[in-house]
C-alpha cells in the first residue's frame, strides 16, 4: 500500500523517524495524500445530498444577496487557484521529467470539489436556512488539516529560500481563500424575502455556527435584559413545532395503535371468559379469596359499576400499552438524533482522563518533546469543546422532545374530552382530568429530558469500571463497594425525609386553612377582639411545623454529608487498598489523577440511574391513566338522524335512552313530533325525565332503541347557566361574526341593559371564571342572549327562568319565548315549572317517569283531568300567590332583581366561599394582565367589583411586578434574610463552609505530594511508616472537610427555622394588627399567597439555595486557586475569563427569570381553559363548536410553548457560553503546565489539570444557583412588604377605662364625620345625637346611607375624621381598641363561624364556665340540637360553618352575644337568608334578654324596629329624622314613605 502510494507522490510515504525529533514534520507525501483526501472524501460522500433541494423543489429560489454574491466569487478564486496549479503541472511536465501523478489529480480533485461547492451555494437558495452545515463541517476539517501542510511550509520558507515559488505562493492564495469562506460561512444569510419569517424566529434561517452555539438567540438576551420580556417579544414556533402540526402526527399513530389495543384487549376479554367457564376447583378457592380482595377495593374505590360482571376487577379494563409506542413513533427522529449526539459526548468523556495521563507522562518525562507537550494541550480543548457542543445539542434536542410530548399529550387529551360519551364523563371529575393534563403531561415532560440515561448511564459506568481497572486492577472494586453501599443510605434517607415532609404537608393545610379562615372573618375577628387567640392557634401550628422542617433539615444535611463523603471516600479506599494489596504497588501522579477523574466521571451516572428509574415507576403510573382515559369510548350520536322529513323539526320514534349503556333508561318509548316553528312546554314533576330528553336530542345519552331525527341547527340553554371567563360580549357572541343591529336587539330582548349600566365597562365587563361577577339571573340571561344571538333553527331550552326573579321571567317570555317574542318564527322545546305561561304555548308534553303521558294543548289538557290537571291544583296555588305580589312589578321589569344585584359588588358579603374567590379572582386577575396584553383590549372589569379605584390594583401589581423584575434584587433583602437568620450563626455557617474547602485543597495538595514519592523513590522499595502516613493523613483531611460540612449544614439548618420563625412570626401579628381598609383593598388571595408560597420559599427553598450557591461558590474558587498554585501565571488568565463569564450571567439571569415567570402565567390559562371547557361541554356540542375550542387550545398551549421552548434554548446559550470558558480555563491550565515544564512535578499537573476538568460543570451550577436565589430572595421582599403595613390603633393604652365600663350604656356622638379611606368622600357628615341608657333605637335608610358605617364607628372599625363618640363619659378615642371592642356586644350581619368546636367558636379565651355556655345556648334555642350532637359542645364546625344551616349559624352568633352580654348590644339585622321563623326568634329573644341594655338595630326590614323607642333616620350620611315611630308615621316625611313602600300603615299590624 504505502510503495504504491511513494510511487504516487514521489516521494517517502510514511517515516516514523521524522516525529522522533524536537522538530518534527509529516513526510510530505502524507500530507499530500491523507490531509487532502480526508476532507475531500468527508465531503463528497455527503455533499451530493446538498443538491436534493434543487431537483424536486417546486419552490422559488429566493433572491441573491450580498452574503451569497462573496460566497460564489470566493469559491470561483479557488477554482482558478486549483486550474492554475494543474495548468502549472502540464506545464513542468512538458519542460521537463514526467511529475508525479499527485500533481495532477489533486488539482484535479480541487477543481471537481469546488464546482461542487458552486452548485451548492446555489441550491442552498431553495431553502430557507441558506448555509450548509456540511460545508461548515468541511471547510473546518479542511482547515485543521491544512494547518501540517502550512506550517512546514512557513519553516522550509524560514530556514532556506524556497525551492518551488508558485506552488508556494497558490497554497497559501488557497489556503487564504478557504479561510475567508470559513469566516463568511459562519454568518447568517438572510434573503429580502424572508426578512418577515427571521423576524418572528431567526432561528429557521440562522446559520450552521450560528444554530450550533444558539448565537441566533443572543439579540433576546439582550433584550431581556434591557427590559423586562413581554410575551409578545418572545419569537414564534417554528411550523412543525406548532401543537396542531405535532398533534396531527400522534393522532395518526394514535389511532392505529389504539386499534391494535383494543383488538389485543378483546382477546383479553375472550380467554377470561373462557377461563370463568372452567369449573376447575382449584381455581374457586383462589376466586373466592380474590373476590374478597375486590370487594375491599370496590368499597375503597367506589367505581365498580353494576354491568360489569365480565370484567372482574375494580377498574374496567382498558387498551393496554400502546400509548409509549406511539409517542416514540411520533417522536423517532429527535430520539435517534438525539441518542447520536450523547454517544459521540459519552465517548468524548473518557478522552480527557486518557489525555490528562499522557500530559502528566510528559511532565514527568525529561526526554519529551515540547510539541507533545502543545498536541496534548491542544487536543484537550478540542476534545472539551466537540463534547460541549454535543451535550448542548443532545439536551436542546431532549427538552424538545420533552415540551412535544407535553404539548400532543394536552391536545389529546383536550380533544378526547370533547368527544367523551357522558358515560366515560362520569368516571373522572373535572379536577381529574385537569390532573392528567397538568400532573401527567408534565411528568412525561419530565422523563422525556432524561430518557437516555436510561441506556447512557450503564454504559458510561461500564467503561468507568473497563478504564479504571486498567489503571488500578482489582481494587478499583474497593471503590465501587463504596459507592454501591451508599445508594442505600440515601435511599433510607430519602424515605425518612418523605414522611417528614407528608407529615409537614398535612401541618402546611391546616394552617393555611386557618390563615384563610381568619382572613375572611377579619371583621368578625376584630370587632370581637378575638385577634389573639387566633393568633396563639396559629403559632401552635406553626410550631409543629418548624419541628418537623429542622428534622427534615437535618436529615437533608446528612445526606449532604453522605454525598461529599462519596468521592473521598471512594478514592481513600481504592488507593488504600492497591497500596495494601502490593509492596511494588507504587501510587505515581499518572495513576492517581486519571483515577480521580474517571471516579468523577463515574459519579454523575451513578446518582443519576436510580432518579431516572423511579421517575419512570412514576411514569408509568401516568401512562396508565392516560391510556384509560385516552382509551375510553367516544361519544356515539348515531341515533340522532338528519333526515329532512316534511312538517318536522324533530320526531322521536319510540326513543329509549339511558344514562349508562347498561343502566336504566331514563325515558322509555317516546314518540313525539313537533311542528317547525312551534312553542313546546315539556312539564313534569321532579325527577320525571325532563332534563333526560333535552339530553337525549342533543346526543349526551347512551341510545337503548329507536332514533330521533333533528332538522337544522341546535341552540341550547342549559338550567345552569355555563358563562365563560371572557368578556361578556364574547360570551353572548360565542365566536360568531357581529351584526351590532341584531346584538342590540338581543341585549334588549334578554333584559341584560340595565345589567350593562350596572357593569364598570358595559358589555366589555371581563367576567371571571364561572361568571364570579354575575348574580345567578344575570348568568341566566347571558347564557340566554348567547343562544338567541346564534340564530339557530331549533331552540332547546332548559328551564332558563327558573334563576330570574318572576317578573323578569314574565319579561323574557314575552320578548324571546313567546309567541309574539324574537324567536317565534323558531322551533322552541321549553322545559319549565312555572305554569303562568303554558296558557301561551302551542304545545304541552307532560312527563311522567320518563314516559309521556299526555300531550296537547292547554285547553285539551285541562279538559282530559289526566297528570296535568293534577299538577296544575299541586302548583296553581302557590303560584297565584306569587303573582299577586309580582303584578306592581312588572312594569319595572328594568329596576330588577334588586336583591341578585345587592350582594354582587362588594367582596365582604360575598359568598361564603371567599378565599377560593379571590384566589380565583387573583388568578384571573394575572391570567387577565396576560390575556390582556394579547388581545390588547385593556377592560377594566374586576377593579370595581374589588371596591377599589383601578390605580389602587395597578398599584398593588406593579409593585409584585417590580420585585420581580429589575435587574438586581437589592442587596439589602439578603441582608434582612441573613439578619432574621442571626449573624452569628451565618458568620459560622460561612466559617464551616470555608474550612471545608480548605480542607478540600488540602486532600488535594496531598495527594499530589504523596503521588510524587513514585519519583523520590524510584528504586527503592516504599518504606511502610511513609506510606501509612500518606494514607492516613489523607483520609484525615478528608473526614475534617466532610465534617466541616456537616457542621455548617446543621447551623444552617438551626439558622434558617429561625429566620423562618421571625419571619413568619412579624407577618402573622403585623396582619391581624393592620386596619379594616386594608383587607377591602387588598385581595385574600393575594396575602393568602404571602401565608402560602412565600412563607414556603423562605422556609424551604431559600435555605437550598443558600447553601448550594456558597458551596458552588467556594468550589470555583479553591479550583482556581490550585490552578493558579501549580501555575502562577494562570491568574493573568483569570481576570479577562471572569469578566467575560460576569456579563454573560448578568445578562442571563434577567433574562431566564421573566422567562421562567411567562412560563407559569401562560400555563394557567391552559387548565382554566380545560376546566371551562369540561364543564360547558354540553353547550359546547350543541352549538358545534368543538373545532374552535380545539383551535382556541392549540393557540393557547402554543403561547405557553413559545415560552417554554425560549426558556430551554435561554438555558442552552449560557450552558455553551459558560461550557466554553470552561474549556478555556483547561487549555490554558494544561499548556502554562507545557510551558513551564521543567520546574512542576507531575503530581501538580495532574491536580491542576484534573481540577480544571472538573470546573465546567461547578462554572454551570453557580449560575443555576445565582438565578434561582435571586428569584427565591423576592419572597423575602413579598413579606417584608406585608410587614411594614402600617397598623391600626394599638390594642391596649395607658388610658385603660374603669372596671365595669359601660356600666349604663349611654353614647353620644358629637358632630361625628368619617370616610373609608383618606382619598374618598365623608361618609357619615357629621352626626349629632343622643342614646340613652336602655333605650332600643332603629337605623334605617336606603342603601349607602352610611347605617353600616354607624356600627363601624362604634367599634372604631373607621377612625373619626372629626367628632367624637363618647360611651358612658369615656371618649372611646383614648382607648385601646380591645378595651372597647371586648365591651360591646354585636350580632354581624352575615354569621360568621370558625373551624374548630362549638366551644370555641362561642368563647375562644375559656373565659366562661360551661354552665354559662349553655345557658347562652338555651337562651339562643339551640340547646336541644346542641344536646343531640354526639360531642355536645365539642361538635366541630367545618369550614365557614358548612355544616350548620345558615339559620343556625345565625343562631351561634346570638349565643356568642348572650355569652358576652355587654351593656351596648349592635344588631346588624340579618337580610340574607334567615327564615321567618329564626328571625322570630331571635327578635323575642332580644326583647326578652337584653331588656337592660341599650339597643341598637340596623334595619333593612322595617317591621323589626317599629317597637323600639326611637328611629333614626339616615340619608346621605345624616340625621334627617330622629324621633319614636309613632311621631314619625303622622309626620309624613322620609320615614312615612318607607313604611308605606313596606305596606306599614299603622303601628298595630307590625306585630309578627
Amino acid at each position: 500500500m504505502s510503495a504504491a502510494l511513494e510511487e504516487f507522490c514521489g516521494s517517502v510515504f510514511w517515516n516514523a523517524s521524522y516525529l522522533t525529533r524536537p522538530d518534527a514534520d509529516l513526510p510530505v507525501c502524507f500530507q499530500q495524500t491523507v490531509l487532502v483526501w480526508v476532507p475531500l472524501g468527508f465531503f463528497w460522500i455527503l455533499a451530493p445530498w446538498q443538491l436534493l433541494p434543487m431537483c424536486k423543489s417546486r419552490a422559488k429560489k429566493s433572491s441573491v444577496t450580498k452574503l451569497y454574491i462573496i460566497k460564489q466569487v470566493l469559491a470561483t478564486l479557488l477554482m482558478l487557484t486549483a486550474a492554475a496549479e494543474l495548468a502549472l503541472a502540464f506545464v513542468e511536465d512538458t519542460e521537463q521529467d514526467p511529475l508525479p501523478a499527485v500533481q495532477y489529480t489533486n488539482p484535479s480533485l480541487y477543481i471537481a470539489t469546488w464546482l461542487l461547492v458552486l452548485l451548492i451555494h446555489d441550491a442552498r437558495r431553495f431553502c430557507l436556512r441558506r448555509d450548509s452545515g456540511i460545508l461548515f463541517c468541511f471547510w473546518t476539517l479542511s482547515l485543521l488539516c491544512g494547518i501540517l501542510p502550512f506550517q512546514s511550509l512557513l519553516r522550509k520558507a524560514l530556514q532556506a529560500p524556497i525551492s518551488d515559488v508558485p506552488r508556494f505562493v497558490l497554497f497559501f492564495t488557497s489556503y487564504g481563500l478557504q479561510l475567508l469562506l470559513f469566516l463568511v460561512s459562519g454568518f447568517s444569510d438572510v434573503a429580502p424575502e424572508t426578512k418577515e419569517i427571521t423576524k418572528k424566529n431567526p432561528q429557521v434561517t440562522a446559520s450552521f455556527l450560528s444554530s450550533i452555539t444558539f448565537e441566533w438567540y443572543t439579540s433576546m438576551v439582550f433584550k431581556g435584559y434591557r427590559k423586562p420580556l413581554e410575551i409578545e417579544d418572545i419569537w414564534e414556533l417554528k411550523g412543525k413545532d406548532k401543537t396542531q402540526a405535532i398533534y396531527a402526527v400522534l393522532e395518526n399513530n394514535m389511532k392505529t395503535a389504539v386499534r391494535k389495543a383494543q383488538a389485543e384487549l378483546e382477546k383479553r376479554k375472550r380467554k377470561k371468559r373462557r377461563r370463568e367457564g372452567d369449573p376447575d376447583h382449584g381455581n374457586n378457592m383462589s376466586k373466592a379469596q380474590s373476590q374478597d380482595i375486590l370487594v375491599l377495593e370496590e368499597k375503597q374505590l367506589k367505581r365498580k359499576k353494576k354491568g360489569d360482571k365480565g370484567d372482574s376487577g375494580p377498574h374496567k379494563d382498558f387498551p393496554r400499552g400502546w400509548l409509549v409506542k406511539t409517542l416514540c413513533k411520533t417522536f423517532w427522529q429527535n430520539l435517534l438524533l438525539s441518542v447520536a449526539f450523547k454517544l459521540v459526548h459519552d465517548g468524548l468523556v473518557f478522552v480527557s482522563p486518557q489525555l490528562l495521563k499522557l500530559l502528566i507522562a510528559f511532565v514527568s518525562d525529561e526526554e519529551s518533546f515540547a510539541w507533545q507537550g502543545y498536541l496534548y494541550a491542544i487536543l484537550l480543548f478540542l476534545t472539551a469543546l466537540i463534547q460541549s457542543l454535543c451535550l448542548q445539542q443532545y439536551f436542546s434536542l431532549c427538552f424538545q422532545l420533552g415540551i412535544n410530548v407535553r404539548a400532543s399529550l394536552i391536545a389529546a387529551i383536550y380533544k378526547k374530552a370533547l368527544t367523551m360519551s357522558s358515560a366515560t364523563r362520569k368516571e373522572s371529575t373535572v379536577g381529574e382530568t385537569v390532573n392528567l393534563m397538568s400532573a401527567d403531561a408534565q411528568r412525561f415532560m419530565d422523563t422525556a429530558n432524561f430518557v437516555h440515561q436510561l441506556w447512557s448511564s450503564p454504559l458510561q459506568i461500564i467503561l468507568s469500571i473497563v478504564f479504571l481497572w486498567g489503571e488500578l486492577g482489582p481494587s478499583v472494586l474497593a471503590g465501587i463497594a463504596v459507592m454501591v453501599l451508599l445508594i442505600p443510605i440515601n435511599g433510607f434517607l430519602v424515605a425518612k425525609a418523605k414522611t417528614i415532609q407528608v407529615r409537614n404537608m398535612k401541618n402546611k393545610d391546616e394552617r393555611m386553612k386557618i390563615m384563610s379562615e381568619i382572613l375572611n372573618g377579619i371583621k368578625i375577628l376584630k370587632l370581637f377582639a378575638w385577634e389573639p387567640s387566633f393568633e396563639k392557634r396559629v403559632n401552635e401550628i406553626r410550631a409543629r411545623e418548624l419541628k418537623d422542617l429542622v428534622n427534615f433539615s437535618y436529615l437533608q444535611s446528612i445526606s449532604i454529608f453522605v454525598f461529599t463523603c462519596a468521592p473521598f471516600l471512594v478514592s481513600l479506599a481504592s488507593f488504600a487498598v492497591y497500596m495494601l494489596v502490593d509492596e511494588n504497588n507504587i501510587l505515581d501522579a499518572q495513576k492517581a489523577f486519571t483515577a480521580i477523574s474517571l471516579f468523577n466521571v463515574l459519579r454523575f451516572p451513578m446518582a443519576m440511574l436510580p432518579l431516572v428509574l423511579s421517575s419512570l415507576v412514576q411514569t408509568n403510573v401516568s401512562t396508565a391513566r392516560l391510556e384509560r382515559y385516552l382509551g375510553r369510548e367516544d361519544l356515539d350520536t348515531s341515533a340522532i338522524h338528519h333526515n329532512p322529513i316534511a312538517g318536522s323539526a324533530v320526531r322521536f320514534s319510540e326513543a329509549t335512552f339511558a344514562w349508562e349503556q347498561d343502566g336504566n333508561a331514563a325515558i322509555r318509548d317516546v314518540t313525539l313530533d313537533i311542528a317547525p316553528g312551534s312553542l313546546v312546554a315539556v312539564v313534569g314533576a321532579v325527577g320525571s325525565g325532563k332534563s333526560s330528553l333535552v339530553s337525549a336530542m342533543l346526543g349526551e345519552m347512551e341510545n337503548i332503541k329507536g332514533h330521533i331525527n333533528i332538522q337544522g341547527s341546535l341552540a341550547y340553554v342549559p338550567q345552569q347557566a355555563w358563562i365563560q371567563n371572557a368578556t361578556l360580549k364574547d360570551n353572548i357572541l360565542f365566536g360568531s361574526e357581529l351584526d351590532e343591529a341584531r346584538y342590540q336587539q338581543v341585549i334588549k330582548a334578554c333584559a341584560l341593559l340595565p345589567d350593562l349600566e350596572l357593569l364598570p365597562a358595559g358589555d366589555q365587563t371581563e367576567i371571571g371564571e364561572k361568571g364570579i361577577n354575575l348574580s345567578g339571573g344575570q348568568k341566566q340571561r347571558v347564557s340566554l342572549a348567547r343562544a338567541v344571538y346564534s340564530n339557530a333553527d331549533i331552540y332547546i331550552l332548559d328551564d332558563p327562568l327558573s334563576a330570574v326573579d318572576a317578573h323578569v321571567g314574565k319579561y323574557l317570555f314575552e320578548h324571546v319565548l313567546g309567541p309574539k317574542g324574537l324567536l317565534q318564527k323558531k322551533t322552541r322545546i321549553l322545559v319549565t315549572h312555572s305554569i303562568s305561561f303554558l296558557p301561551q304555548v302551542d304545545n304541552i308534553v307532560v312527563l311522567v317517569a320518563g314516559t309521556v303521558s299526555e300531550h296537547g294543548s292547554y285547553s285539551t289538557l285541562l279538559a282530559n283531568r289526566g297528570a296535568f290537571a293534577q299538577f296544575l291544583n299541586l302548583y296553581g296555588s302557590q303560584e297565584e300567590d306569587a303573582s299577586e305580589k309580582n303584578t306592581t312589578a312588572v312594569a319595572l321589569a328594568g329596576d330588577e332583581e334588586q336583591g341578585d344585584e345587592d350582594i354582587e359588588p362588594c367582596v365582604e358579603e360575598g359568598p361564603d366561599d371567599v378565599v377560593t374567590m379571590t384566589l380565583k379572582r387573583d388568578a384571573s386577575i394575572r391570567q387577565r394582565e396576560f390575556s390582556r396584553s394579547l388581545s390588547k383590549s385593556s377592560t377594566n372589569s374586576w377593579k370595581k367589583a374589588q371596591e377599589e379605584p383601578p390605580k389602587k390594583l395597578k398599584g398593588q401589581q406593579l409593585i409584585e411586578k417590580e420585585a420581580v423584575e429589575t435587574g438586581k434584587v437589592k442587596f439589602s433583602m439578603y441582608l434582612r434574610y441573613l439578619h432574621a437568620v442571626g449573624l452569628w450563626y451565618s458568620f459560622w455557617v460561612a466559617m464551616g463552609y470555608v474550612g471545608q474547602y480548605v480542607a478540600f485543597v488540602g486532600t488535594n495538595l496531598w495527594l499530589s505530594a504523596w503521588t510524587d514519592d513514585a519519583q523520590h523513590y524510584l528504586n527503592q522499595t516504599y518504606p511502610t511508616e511513609q506510606r501509612d502516613l500518606r494514607i492516613g493523613v489523607f483520609g484525615a483531611l478528608g473526614v475534617s472537610q466532610a465534617l466541616f460540612l456537616l457542621l455548617a449544614t446543621l447551623l444552617s439548618a438551626r439558622g434558617a427555622m429561625r429566620a423562618s420563625r421571625v419571619m413568619h412570626q412579624q407577618l402573622l401579628s403585623n396582619i391581624l394588627r393592620v386596619p379594616m381598609s386594608f383587607f377591602d383593598t387588598t385581595p385574600t388571595g393575594r396575602i393568602v399567597n404571602r401565608f402560602a408560597k412565600d412563607i414556603f420559599t423562605i422556609d424551604e427553598t431559600i435555605p437550598m439555595s443558600f447553601r448550594s450557591w456558597l458551596s458552588c461558590f467556594m468550589a470555583i474558587i479553591s479550583t482556581l486557586l490550585m490552578i493558579s498554585l501549580a501555575t502562577p501565571f494562570f491568574t493573568l488568565v483569570i481576570i479577562p475569563l471572569s469578566i467575560f463569564y460576569y456579563f454573560v450571567l448578568r445578562f442571563y439571569v434577567s433574562t431566564s427569570r421573566q422567562l421562567r415567570r411567562l412560563d407559569s402565567v401562560t400555563r394557567s390559562p391552559i387548565y382554566s381553559h380545560f376546566g371551562e371547557t369540561v364543564s360547558g361541554l354540553s353547550v359546547i356540542r350543541a352549538f358545534g363548536h368543538q373545532e374552535r375550542f380545539l383551535q382556541q387550545n392549540e393557540s393557547t398551549m402554543d403561547v405557553n410553548q413559545k415560552s417554554v421552548y425560549s426558556w430551554i434554548v435561554s438555558n442552552r446559550w449560557l450552558a455553551i457560553r459558560l461550557e466554553f470558558v470552561g474549556s478555556l480555563v483547561v487549555f490554558f491550565s494544561a499548556l502554562l503546565a507545557v510551558i513551564s515544564k521543567g520546574t512542576l512535578e507531575g503530581g501538580i499537573v495532574g491536580l491542576s489539570v484534573s481540577s480544571a476538568l472538573n470546573v465546567t460543570q461547578t462554572l454551570n451550577w453557580l449560575v443555576r444557583t445565582s438565578s434561582e436565589l435571586e428569584t427565591n430572595i423576592v419572597a423575602v421582599e413579598r413579606v417584608h412588604e406585608y410587614t411594614k403595613v402600617k397598623n391600626e390603633a394599638p390594642w391596649v393604652t395607658e388610658k385603660r377605662p374603669p372596671h365595669g365600663w359601660p356600666s349604663k350604656g349611654e353614647i353620644q356622638f358629637v358632630d361625628y364625620k368619617v370616610r373609608y379611606r383618606p382619598e374618598l368622600e365623608l361618609v357619615l357628615q357629621g352626626i349629632t345625637c343622643n342614646i340613652g341608657s336602655t333605650e332600643k333605637v332603629g337605623v334605617v335608610g336606603r342603601t349607602g346611607a352610611g347605617k353600616s358605617s354607624l356600627t363601624n364607628c362604634l367599634f372604631r372599625v373607621l377612625e373619626a375624621a372629626g367628632g367624637t363618640i363618647i360611651i358612658d363619659e369615656v371618649d372611646i378615642a383614648t382607648i385601646g381598641l380591645h378595651d372597647l371592642r371586648q365591651n360591646l356586644t354585636i350580632i354581624p350581619q352575615d354569621p360568621v363561624l370558625f373551624t374548630g368546636t362549638l366551644r370555641m367558636n362561642l368563647d375562644p379565651f375559656d373565659q366562661y364556665m360551661d354552665e354559662e355556655v349553655w345557658k347562652a345556648l338555651e337562651l339562643a334555642h339551640l340547646k336541644t340540637y346542641v344536646q343531640d350532637l354526639p360531642e355536645g359542645l365539642l361538635h366541630l364546625v367545618s369550614e365557614a360553618g358548612e355544616n350548620l344551616s345558615v339559620g343556625q349559624r345565625q343562631l351561634v352568633c346570638l349565643a356568642r352575644a348572650l355569652l358576652r352580654k355587654a351593656k351596648i348590644l349592635i344588631l346588624d339585622e340579618a337580610t340574607a337568608a334567615v327564615d321567618l321563623e329564626t328571625d322570630h326568634l331571635i327578635q323575642t329573644t332580644i326583647r326578652s334578654e337584653f331588656a337592660d341594655c341599650t339597643v341598637l338595630t340596623i334595619a333593612h326590614r322595617l317591621h323589626t324596629i317599629m317597637d323600639s323607642n326611637r328611629v333614626m333616620v339616615l340619608q346621605a350620611g345624616r340625621i334627617v329624622e330622629y324621633d319614636s315611630p309613632e311621631e314619625l308615621l303622622k309626620k309624613h316625611g322620609v320615614f312615612s314613605a318607607m313604611a308605606k313602600d313596606a305596606g306599614i300603615t299603622n303601628i298595630e299590624t307590625t306585630v309578627l
